[in-house]
């Protein structure tokens, strides 16, 4: 059971759901996944709903900011200094969408986007370092910044968080990139003509094919169906009931 209690800076360690149905949303993932959920009772909390597996945190459901945003995911990457990363995001070219704030005792976090449109959070451990559980059946596994450009991309985040970056070629004749930390891949990078740049969110599955036709059981629908990563694994993608895009892996 891969656990843990910290993340270097860099490494992406939280991801939550954005839902104008938070209900809907929350009930979704807890019967595909088999999470609990537990709504944080402060007011101030907004209805901030945490995910466990096994009595760990591995996920996070909140209602939209501001009324009109759709529904996704976020990716967090870890920082040990939230302000100065956020300095360096403008310094990079990107845009502050929310400035750092403290989460009640749980961490310090802000909101960027980078000079190709993709949205991340940053954060900063407190009480609440991210995901206690990864890598394993039914959590997070993989986040990719998924982007137009990948020149520009990769340049922002390697003076933002001071990547490395590894780049293989796909089958397709497609270049990925994987953004190292100490020369471990924490993250991945795609260029995309097709979809929005964003920052997609990847869980494991014992099996992709028999997960993605439980999801659509639950109200989910394939946007990519299952298929096969060499040396990876077995790879779909999903849109969830209200209409949140994440993928899943059988590794």
């Amino acid at each position: 059971m891969p656990e843990f209690t910290a993340y270097p800076t860099g490494t992406p360690c939280w991801v939550d759901v954005t839902s104008p149905e938070l209900e809907r949303t929350v009930s979704f993932y807890s019967d595909f996944f088999g999470w609990e959920a537990e709504q944080d009772p402060r007011p101030e909390a907004g209805g901030y709903t945490m995910f466990t597996r096994n009595g760990r945190f591995v996920a996070a459901a909140t209602p939209p900011p501001v009324e009109g945003m759709p529904p996704h995911w976020t990716t967090y990457i870890a920082s040990d200094d939230v302000d100065s990363t956020a300095k360096r995001v403008g310094e990079a070219g990107g845009v502050l969408l929310m400035e750092p704030f403290d989460v009640f005792d749980a961490g310090r976090m802000a909101v960027a986007q980078d000079p190709t449109g993709a949205v991340f959070g940053i954060w900063q451990a407190g009480a609440h370092h991210g995901a206690q559980l990864a890598s394993e059946p039914g959590t997070l596994v993989w986040n990719e910044c998924q982007t137009t450009d990948s020149d520009a991309a990769g340049a922002f985040y390697r003076a933002v968080f001071d990547y490395d970056v590894d780049r293989m070629q796909m089958g397709d004749e497609r270049e990925y990139r994987v953004l190292t930390v100490d020369g471990k891949g924490v993250a991945g990078m795609m260029e995309l003509d097709d979809v929005p740049p964003n920052w997609s969110t990847t869980f494991a599955v014992e099996d992709a094919d028999a997960a993605v036709a439980e999801a659509e059981k639950l109200g989910a629908r394939g946007l990519v169906p299952p298929f096969d990563i060499p040396e990876v694994g077995r790879y779909a993608v999903l849109q969830d009931p209200v209409g949140a895009v994440f993928g899943v892996l059988a590794g």
